[in-house]
């Protein structure tokens, strides 16, 4: 199997977030059986995930975590210091998203491709999730938190994490795989900057697109266009040397600096040069 993508996206400040906790992704196991019969060496589950990612920590002084989402939804298993096990549906985040964590504590997460969520919820679309966090069970009563955070062995948790999305019974869906699709090529292709060119290349109404985002990735294409140019913004900063903030505007489409500084700022908390900084 490929190996789950290394890049830091998202995260502010990775490198200090790396420091105070251990941090893995993780892929599904194959189904071991099928994978005998059939030649494959990839999970059925495969298709729809980003990754499953694994976070343990064990903190003397509390320390806040910060991630500009993706256009994903996630299952969050979670266990802190002094609460009871609980799991929850969080649906694409508008904002920067904060985790204090202090003392010992577990997460185990499911980061679905955009557009790969919804087979496993088909009875409302993507969009009603987003902006929420939404606990067990009221999503699904049966699912046991425990069973994903109990074990100490990391692929016993990764083979209860497929065990539980593997009971949800995902129903194929060929317009979340080409949700997915269309998301994947926004993310690769930065020719892509305005979403009335990217409709009419696609061959679809601007409305079309609108309405296929939202029952399959929670948030417009414009939105997700704007995201990912934040996201690359934000690892260009964390890594070595200057930046040519200008430059980088123009490549990642932005008319001037000023609109990229904005959307930086609103998004992160603080002027991109100053976060590159070290003003975090």
């Amino acid at each position: 199997m490929a190996a789950p993508r290394r890049d830091t996206r998202g995260i502010v400040d990775a490198t200090e977030l790396f420091a105070h906790v251990d941090f893995r992704r993780r892929e599904p196991f194959p189904e071991l059986s099928a994978a005998l019969d059939q030649g494959r060496t990839r999970s059925p589950l495969r298709p729809y995930l980003e990754h499953y990612w694994l976070i343990d920590w064990d903190l003397a002084r509390p320390y806040a975590s910060h991630v500009v989402p993706h256009p994903s939804v996630n299952v969050v298993f979670q266990h802190f210091a002094g609460q009871e096990p609980f799991a929850e549906v969080a649906g694409v985040g508008l904002g920067l998203f904060t985790q204090k964590l202090a003392g010992r504590g577990r997460v185990c997460g499911i980061q679905f491709r955009p557009g790969g969520f919804r087979p496993f919820a088909p009875d409302r679309p993507v969009a009603a999730w987003t902006g929420r966090r939404v606990r067990f069970p009221d999503v699904w009563p049966d699912a046991d938190p425990r069973a994903v955070l109990d074990p100490d062995d990391e692929d016993a948790r990764v083979a209860a994490l497929d065990a539980f999305l593997l009971s949800l019974g995902p129903r194929p869906d060929p317009q979340a795989d080409l949700a997915a699709g269309l998301v994947d090529r926004i993310r690769t292709d930065r020719s892509i900057r305005r979403v009335a060119d990217f409709a009419r290349a696609e061959g679809v109404s601007v409305r079309l697109l609108q309405r296929l985002f939202a029952g399959y990735v929670g948030v417009g294409p414009k939105w997700v266009i704007l995201r990912y140019r934040i996201h690359e913004a934000l690892e260009r900063a964390e890594g070595e040397g200057s930046v040519d903030w200008a430059a980088l505007a123009a490549d990642l489409g932005y008319a001037d600096q000023a609109h990229l500084v904005r959307d930086f700022t609103s998004t992160v908390g603080v002027p991109p040069a100053v976060y590159a900084a070290g003003g975090r």
